[in-house]
C-alpha cells in the first residue's frame, strides 16, 4: 500500500513521473560524427530550408509582380499579406511534419540556437545544422532567381529590410518578439511533460509551430518583412546581391538569436522550474 501511495498519491506523485525527459545533449558528441543518421539529418535540414525559401520567396515576388501597376497589375490583387503569411506558415507546417522524425525539423538557425541553449542538441550538431540551413536558403533563393530572372532583382528578391518610417530599435524589437513567439511555441509543442499530461488532447506539433510563423508574419511583415529566421534573411540577401539587403542584415541575426535565448530561458527555467529545481538541489547539498 505504501508503495502504491508513493507512485499514485499525495506528495509521492512527484516521485514517479509519467513522462521521461531526454538527457541533456553533450556539448561535443564525438560518437554522432560516425553515424549516418547524423549526416542524414543535416541533409534533411538543407533540403527543407531550400524548399522553404523556394516556395516563400517565389510567393513574395509573385505578389509584388501582381500589384505592379506599371505592368498592368492591380494594387488590390494578388495574394496579399495574408497569402504571404500563409505561405510561410504553411510551408513550416509541411516541412516540420516531414522532417521532425529525421532532424527535428528546425529549418531555422534561431530554433537550433534555442534548442542548443536548452541542451537539446550538441554544439557540433547545432553548428552544422546552421550551416546546412544557410546553404539551403541560398540555394532555394538561387532557384527562384533562375526561374524568375525578369522579376527577381526588380522586386527585391524577397530580401528582408527595415521599412520606411520604422526605427532600428523597432525593427530589432519586432524580430526579438517574433522569434520569441516561434521558439516558445516550439518548446511548448515538443515538451514531453505536456505530451504526457495532455495525452487525451492529441496535438500535432507542426501545426502550432506553423500557426506561430503565420501569426508573426501578419504582425511584422509591414515592419521588417519578417525575418525570425537568419537563414531566410541571409539566403535572400546573398542572391539579391544589393547593398540595401545587407544594411540591416545584423537585425535579422541579433534579433532572432536574442528572442530564441529568451524563449529557451523562459521555458526551461520559469515554466519548467529548472531554476527552482537547481536551487533546491543546491540547498539540499548545503544542508548535508
Amino acid at each position: 500500500m505504501a508503495k502504491d501511495m508513493e507512485v499514485g498519491g499525495g506528495h509521492g506523485s512527484f516521485g514517479a513521473k509519467d513522462y521521461q525527459d531526454p538527457p541533456p545533449a553533450p556539448l561535443v558528441d564525438a560518437e554522432e560524427l560516425g553515424k549516418w543518421s547524423f549526416y542524414r539529418a543535416i541533409i534533411a535540414e538543407f533540403i527543407a530550408t531550400l524548399l522553404f525559401l523556394y516556395i516563400t520567396v517565389l510567393t513574395v515576388i509573385g505578389y509584388k509582380s501582381q500589384i505592379d501597376t506599371t505592368k498592368g497589375g492591380d494594387e488590390c490583387g494578388g495574394v496579399g499579406i495574408l497569402g504571404i503569411a500563409w505561405a510561410f506558415g504553411g510551408m513550416i507546417f509541411v516541412l516540420v511534419y516531414c522532417t521532425a522524425g529525421i532532424s527535428g525539423g528546425h529549418i531555422n538557425p534561431a530554433v537550433t540556437f534555442g534548442l542548443f541553449l536548452a541542451r537539446k542538441v550538441s554544439l557540433v550538431r547545432a553548428v552544422l545544422y546552421m550551416v546546412a540551413q544557410c546553404l539551403g536558403a541560398v540555394c532555394g533563393c538561387g532557384l527562384v532567381k533562375q526561374f524568375q530572372k525578369a522579376y527577381y532583382t526588380k522586386y527585391g528578391g524577397g530580401a528582408n529590410g527595415l521599412s520606411v518610417g520604422y526605427s532600428t530599435g523597432t525593427g530589432l524589437a519586432a524580430e526579438i518578439i517574433g522569434t520569441f513567439v516561434l521558439v516558445y511555441t516550439v518548446f511548448s509543442a515538443t515538451d514531453p511533460k505536456r505530451s504526457a499530461r495532455d495525452s487525451h488532447v492529441p496535438v500535432l506539433a507542426p501545426l502550432p509551430i506553423g500557426f506561430a510563423v503565420f501569426m508573426v508574419h501578419l504582425a511584422t511583415i509591414p515592419i521588417t518583412g519578417t525575418g525570425i529566421n537568419p537563414a531566410r534573411s541571409f539566403g535572400a540577401a546573398v542572391m539579391y546581391g544589393k547593398q540595401k539587403a545587407w544594411d540591416d542584415q545584423w537585425i535579422f541575426w541579433v534579433g532572432p538569436f536574442i528572442g530564441a535565448a529568451i524563449a529557451a530561458f523562459y521555458h526551461q527555467y520559469i515554466l519548467r522550474a529548472g531554476a527552482a529545481k537547481a536551487l533546491g538541489s543546491f540547498r539540499s547539498s548545503s544542508v548535508i
